[in-house]
């Protein structure tokens, strides 16, 4: 799993990033390229377009949910109606990400065997949280902090965690 959350694991608001942290986009583009990220219909649908060099795996209830993909990216986009359905379809690839939002993580926090952490270090109003980590079961393996400056109105520390 990749996420970035408040310290108060607040995730968004209004299917929104309530922070704007260009050096964690940076990141999340460089783990998640090349590899199916697996995410919510209410998730896709905040992207103006499927991000490029990424299988979108899309997980709904609604069995006929048809998303509106751009021209010559239909095979970009995949939908399916669980968790478990959506990693079948991402079995051709070792490391899979699930992305959000906030229902898909907590599906995802059963599945996952590591989750890459964005920690952002104030507290937001918000309407989408991501799941506690059970420190009994989850280990942090590291962890890199990145202060406040000109370009980030956040102090913010990377975190890897994997399953115990």
């Amino acid at each position: 799993m990749i996420a970035a959350a408040g310290e108060n694991n607040e995730l968004g608001k209004d299917n929104d990033l309530v922070w704007h942290l260009p050096d964690d986009f940076k990141r999340f583009k460089k783990l998640t390229t090349g590899h199916p990220i697996i995410m919510g219909r209410k998730t896709f649908e905040s992207f103006p377009k499927p991000l490029p060099n990424r299988l979108h795996i899309i997980i709904t209830r609604n069995t006929e949910y048809s998303p509106t993909i751009p021209e010559g990216r239909e095979k970009d986009v995949l939908v399916t109606t669980s968790i478990d359905a959506a990693l079948l379809k991402a079995i051709h690839d070792e490391q899979p990400f699930i992305i959000g939002g906030g229902e898909i993580y907590n599906l995802g926090m059963e599945v996952a065997d590591k989750i890459e952490l964005t920690r952002v270090h104030s507290s937001f109003d918000a309407d989408t949280f991501f799941p506690e980590i059970d420190k009994s079961q989850w280990e942090k393996i590291s962890e890199t902090h990145h202060e406040k400056d000109e370009k980030h109105n956040f102090a913010f520390t990377y975190e890897t965690w994997e399953r115990k």
